[in-house]
């Protein structure tokens, strides 16, 4: 019938009344809320969002009906709430103590049930981990603080119900300097501490163990020299020689310590070893040089052979050795080893002798607008390399001698056509000198054709060819009146392709394109020409025509026109012309045939009669026809005056 819940805080006598329902419908009292989120259905009490303030005893009394007779019933619930842990706090009584003191921590917490326990990490870095500790009390105690406890601390605090870690918060432990350290690079030590060679960039550097970093001072013979960990010497030189001390020192705690080495600074000959074959005895030995001056003490110098000692000994800085050209097989490798203090290892320097396959290839050219001939030899390769001199038709020698190219220049000149100059190229494999001749050639030409002929209003081709060695020979086009041809002529047209040299004559006309032409060509030792002869034909004359009839038609304005031919010939067409039969010229001296005007020129050949129209019926006009071939005309027919149709009848 009737549901009551009410609570008695824990230490207290008073209970105070929280829900009741009758069956129907229910109510929560309102100071309840210090509980946390109540309700009441049917005769269930729930609590949503527990509050600590809830911790006590809960009394649920109930009244019911049960054999007609009312009831009353009760009984008492014990609630316990739980407090999960906060988040912890670590202090440090010094967090940047000097190694040797003592260290205390503390992890507190705000919230959380009884019974506490706590665990401490340690991190040298952000991503690793490591237990330290676990302690009932919130107390971590280092009794003498090291190097080894830097790093990042955390707390843990744990109960039944849940654990939380405190932020990290880092421990800096100040130390040092240690002894100084010294490293050098590269590394190479002698009976009195360490070496350099010249010119080498020499690193020294300096580690001391200390927090914060140390500070570090260079010394060079007591005086310092640099401000640094690491002091560089881009190129040591030998006046570097002596002692180097490093200090190390604690701007913090003010402290300091130092080493001292001493360092030997050698120094070698520059460069490396050159191993060079050069051509001995004529040409007939070959003397190998092994070469590395400079120095102290000199480089010790041998040759050796396919990687045996030869019995050549030991020079110093210069080692030659001579070898007979017809016992070396082409090919050969021979090796000079080098000795000296300042090296690790033995320097070695290689050569290979061998001669080059083949022959000297020669030519000739004109440079400068033929003002200058160039004599070019050349056979690369080899070692030794080739050497190669000129010599002209009189066995004089040209210039000097000079190895794998050998380029003589001289004044052109016309008296050396036809004279032959020789390369002589000698290498000491080789049993006997190689030669390659050239000669000097006036150009030469030829034609398609000396004599050409052809009807005029066609196309022509004239064409020559260099042959042989032209030394770069310029080819040049006169025309039938000895003028250059030049290649912007409209009348002609020029074309090269290869050694071939055309010229095209468009449109040939009789008889003014007929003659001789040359083909002129010119290098550095002289010129020559080619006439070809040209010869524009006139078309013959064709048959001479007779008009036939010649007759107006009624409105006067056109004419009817026949005629025959007479004779024999070719034709290509018939051509008509008229004329004013009452105009006249005050100059008597023009010609008679420009009174006529060609009304009609592309008459085909088998035609006989044509129309024609246009005319004034007011003028008297004179016809007259004139066969053609091609561009010949023949003889005009007799003039005649067309005729009406009432006239003809």
């Amino acid at each position: 019938m009737v549901v009551f819940w009410s609570f008695t805080k824990q230490g207290s006598l008073i209970p105070r009344a929280v829900a009741i329902s009758n069956g129907i419908e229910s109510k929560v009292e309102k100071a309840s809320v210090v509980l946390g989120q109540v309700s009441l259905r049917n005769g269930t009490l729930e609590v949503r969002d527990l509050q600590t303030a809830a911790e006590g005893h809960f009394m649920c009394q109930a009244m019911y009906e049960e054999e007609e007779e009312i009831r009353v019933g009760y009984f008492y619930i014990e609630l316990v709430v739980l407090v999960p842990v906060s988040k912890p706090f670590l202090q440090m009584n010094n967090s940047t103590p000097v190694e040797g003191m003592g260290i205390v921590m503390t992890c507190s917490v705000k919230e959380g049930t009884p019974l506490l326990r706590y665990s401490w990490h340690h991190y040298t870095s952000r991503d690793s981990t490591g237990t330290v500790a676990e302690t009932a009390s919130g107390l971590l105690n280092l009794m003498s603080a090291n190097r080894t406890h830097m790093g990042w601390y955390t707390c843990t605090a744990h109960n039944e119900i849940n654990s939380q870690t405190s932020e990290p918060m880092y421990l800096d432990v100040i130390y040092g300097p240690d002894e100084p350290v010294i490293s050098i690079e590269p590394f190479a030590i002698n009976h009195n501490g360490f070496s350099a060679n010249e010119q080498e960039e020499v690193i020294m550097t300096c580690l001391a163990s200390s927090n914060p970093p140390s500070h570090y001072l260079w010394f060079y013979n007591s005086s310092q020299v640099y401000s640094g960990q690491k002091y560089v010497i881009a190129k040591i030189s030998r006046a570097q020689t002596g002692t180097y001390t490093c200090l190390a020192q604690n701007i913090h705690l003010n402290t300091r310590t130092q080493t001292t080495i001493i360092l030997t600074v050698y120094y070698q000959p520059h460069g490396k070893p050159s191993c060079t074959p050069f051509p001995a005895s004529n040409f007939q030995d070959i003397a190998l040089q092994c070469l590395w001056p400079g120095g102290f003490p000199p480089v010790q110098l041998r040759w050796v052979k396919s990687s045996q000692e030869a019995n050549t000994g030991v020079a110093y800085s210069n080692a030659t050795s001579i070898q007979r050209g017809m016992d070396i097989q082409n090919g050969s490798m021979y090796t000079c080893l080098a000795f000296h203090p300042g090296i690790g290892e033995k320097a070695v320097c290689k050569t290979t002798v061998w001669a080059p396959g083949g022959n000297p290839t020669c030519s000739a050219m004109a440079t400068k607008q033929n003002e200058f001939l160039m004599l070019s030899c050349n056979w690369q390769g080899g070692m030794p390399r080739v050497t190669l001199w000129w010599r002209d038709w009189r066995n004089h020698v040209l210039g000097g001698l000079k190895q794998s190219s050998n380029i003589y220049v001289m004044k052109s000149n016309s008296s050396l056509g036809g004279k032959e100059f020789t390369c002589i190229a000698a290498h000491p494999l080789r049993a006997r000198a190689i030669e390659c001749r050239i000669q000097l050639e006036v150009p030469r030409l030829v034609a398609e054709s000396t004599e050409v002929s052809l009807f005029e209003g066609d196309e022509v081709q004239l064409g020559c060819m260099l042959q042989g060695p032209h030394l770069g020979s310029e080819v040049f086009w006169y025309n039938n009146k000895n003028q250059v041809i030049r290649p912007d002529a409209q009348k002609y047209r020029l074309q090269q392709s290869g050694t071939w040299f055309k010229l095209t004559i468009r449109d040939t006309e009789w008889p003014s394109d007929s003659g001789t032409y040359r083909c002129a060509a010119v290098n550095a030792v002289g010129n020559t020409s080619l006439p070809i002869s040209l010869h524009v034909k006139k078309y013959p004359v064709p048959p001479n025509v007779t008009i036939s009839k010649l007759m107006y038609t009624r409105q006067r304005t056109e004419v009817q026109l026949e005629w025959v031919t007479q004779g024999s010939g070719n034709l290509t067409g018939f051509m008509v012309q008229r004329r004013d039969t009452k105009r006249t010229f005050s100059n008597s001296s023009r010609s008679v045939d420009s009174l006529w005007e060609t009304v009609a020129s592309d008459i085909e050949p088998d035609i006989r009669d044509h129309r024609l129209g246009g005319l004034d019926p007011a003028m008297v006009y004179a016809f007259r026809i004139l066969a053609v071939n091609h561009r010949t005309t023949g003889h005009p027919s007799e003039m005649k005056t067309p005729v009406g149709q009432k006239e003809r009848t």
